[in-house]
């Protein structure tokens, strides 16, 4: 958002604010800026859509690089959620399913969403009622850590499901 600022001003009256926050009433825009400039600040155009319009007195390049300095710690403190993708087969191994369903509880922990699917091959579409099965048995066993979004449901060849993390909803 820019602000008009100094010369830039070109109502005829605004409501001004010293530099500490008080009110100085209602005066023309060149009367502000006498004022701003006696006190060795600028004056800003901070309610543009107020009637009168309000303006403050204060120091623009600092205001400018505090508000810059907050926008970068708001970004570099919000997370962005992500949708990780775990895929088996209906005839996967014990094994590789405990490997799998760690992945994923780790991806719940750190608050990620998981997209968890099943592909079919050939006759295996045949038995879509075993990869059913194998993805509630995942989702009970990721239940400490997520819930599940939407049930099992078959999409060509492939029958997914979303987890998302219990701290989220």
């Amino acid at each position: 958002m820019t602000h008009e600022i100094n010369e830039d001003i070109r109502d005829k009256e605004v409501r001004l604010i010293a530099e500490d926050g008080a009110q100085l009433g209602l005066m023309s825009a060149e009367e502000a800026l006498a004022i701003a400039i006696e006190h060795g600040y600028d004056l800003v155009k901070i309610a543009p859509q107020a009637k009168p319009p309000v303006c403050k007195i204060m120091d623009y390049g600092k205001f400018r690089f505090e508000q810059a300095k907050r926008e970068k710690d708001a970004r570099r403190n919000q997370h962005v959620v992500e949708i990780k993708e775990i895929r088996m087969s209906p005839s996967i191994g014990i094994g590789d399913f405990n490997v799998k369903l760690k992945n994923a509880q780790k991806f719940l922990a750190d608050g990620n969403r998981v997209k968890v699917s099943v592909r079919f091959k050939g006759r295996e579409m045949a038995h879509t009622n075993i990869g059913e099965e194998l993805l509630t048995r995942f989702a009970e066993e990721c239940g400490e850590v997520g819930t599940m979004d939407k049930n099992p449901k078959l999409e060509g060849r492939f029958m997914s499901m979303f987890l998302s993390p219990k701290g989220s909803k």
